[in-house]
């Protein structure tokens, strides 16, 4: 391990939040001395009123002048910071310093729970919440809650509408780039994700996980009518529409309709040879 190497967590225990790592604030003195810089832990937002500097563009606040002044490169796209290798340039010091890292290699944080490392401080907060369980990012329109802020604002998306990837072949919308990447594969026919147990292959890694179920006995969905267990949540909602009579799956050429798409599908075919 570089001397240089911070490393984060205790294989024995994971701490449910990161103010339990550090209930201070502030690194340890064993770890900070390992960095130029002493590493401190994001604190919560102050209220409006410790935040007398507002962009005349957007209304944003901030606690200090020279954070106004980085903030506002985002409005007049100035990048003063030049990567001295490539023609790279950043609004920001940090973001040069992270950038630079994909010239050395240098990976200082590491998670002391299983290893992974990473050039960034934030990235390995938010990989930390792989372990802790920790999802601080709420929806205000429902119940989902996401481990990083980029996940929630991709959730977002499915409230709003805005899809604004889309689709050169078909005219398909995603709501995220991942999720277009995972859509071209019904073009391409391209299947990377392979179980380990059978020759399933997937187009998606939700598909696999989910099939990767079957080898399991996990049935981690139960339904609190009658206590079917279910692998899937889709599978239990199919079920729960046994309990509630609802049918949302309704046939465009007659009045059927069905409590599974499946089951429709199969109406349809009868409809389109009966025609």
């Amino acid at each position: 391990m570089a001397e240089a190497d911070i490393v984060y967590g205790s294989p024995t225990a994971v701490p449910k939040t990161f103010h339990d790592w550090y209930p201070t604030g502030v690194l340890g003195d064993s770890d900070a001395s390992k960095t130029k810089e002493q590493p401190i832990v994001s604190q919560p937002e102050a209220n409006t009123n410790d935040k007398p500097y507002m962009c005349g563009e957007c209304g944003y606040r901030a606690a200090h002048k020279s954070t106004l002044s980085r903030h506002m490169r985002t409005h007049t796209g100035e990048k003063p910071y030049k990567c001295d290798q490539c023609d790279f340039a950043a609004a920001k010091k940090s973001d040069l310093r992270y950038h630079r890292t994909k010239h050395t290699g240098d990976k200082p944080f590491m998670c002391g729970e299983c290893g992974y490392r990473t050039a960034r401080k934030c990235h390995f907060f938010e990989h930390m919440r792989t372990h802790t369980g920790e999802k601080p990012y709420k929806c205000d329109k429902c119940d989902y809650s996401a481990a990083v802020k980029a996940t929630l604002n991709q959730h977002l998306k499915q409230h709003t509408g805005e899809k604004p990837y889309m689709c050169g072949e078909c005219g398909y919308r995603a709501t995220n780039r991942c999720n277009l990447s995972g859509h071209m594969r019904t073009h391409t026919g391209e299947k990377p994700y392979k179980c380990d147990q059978c020759d399933y292959s997937a187009a998606l890694k939700s598909s696999l996980k989910k099939h990767q179920l079957i080898h399991s006995s996990e049935k981690p969905y139960m339904c609190g009518e009658c206590g079917y267990r279910a692998t899937q949540r889709s599978v239990l909602s199919n079920h729960m529409r046994t309990h509630t009579g609802e049918k949302p799956f309704k046939c465009d050429q007659c009045d059927y309709s069905a409590a599974r798409k499946c089951t429709l599908r199969r109406h349809l075919r009868q409809c389109n040879t009966t025609m």
